[in-house]
């Protein structure tokens, strides 16, 4: 094993340690946005992670500067963002403990997979397969 003769700063960020593969494909949502209830619904998150780094050759639009309408090279991110699917909608009510939800309301498209996702057990408990029969349209 190598070692030095004097020390050195480290190499890398510790925000970005350890150094190895995902344990898991799919991202978590670690933190959502404040709610604004003047705002009309909309779509609170979506799910995205950082899949790695390139760079692009661009025309600067800076007036005034030297490179103005000149190629730069800069760094760009690339996102990968898995396809989602809306499978239904959860009405809240205000109580004086927060918010408790009221009603949810299931989309009437999902497939077998996707419900098999959701519930475990999901052909063998009746009560489940009643519940899919009678789903209301989102």
């Amino acid at each position: 094993m190598s070692h030095r003769k004097f020390s050195a700063p480290r190499h890398g960020s510790m925000a970005f340690y350890p150094k190895k593969r995902s344990s898991r494909h799919r991202g978590k949502v670690k933190a959502f946005p404040k709610d604004d209830a003047t705002k009309p619904v909309h779509l609170t998150c979506f799910i995205g992670y950082k899949a790695g780094m390139t760079h692009i050759v661009r025309e600067a639009d800076r007036p005034g500067s030297k490179i103005n309408k000149k190629e730069v090279v800069e760094a760009v991110t690339i996102l990968e963002t898995p396809p989602m699917i809306a499978v239904g909608a959860v009405g809240y009510i205000e109580t004086p403990f927060g918010l408790r939800a009221l009603v949810n309301v299931w989309a009437q498209h999902l497939s077998e997979e996707c419900r098999r996702r959701f519930y475990k057990n999901c052909s063998s408990i009746s009560s489940l397969r009643e519940l899919f029969k009678s789903m209301q349209v989102v």
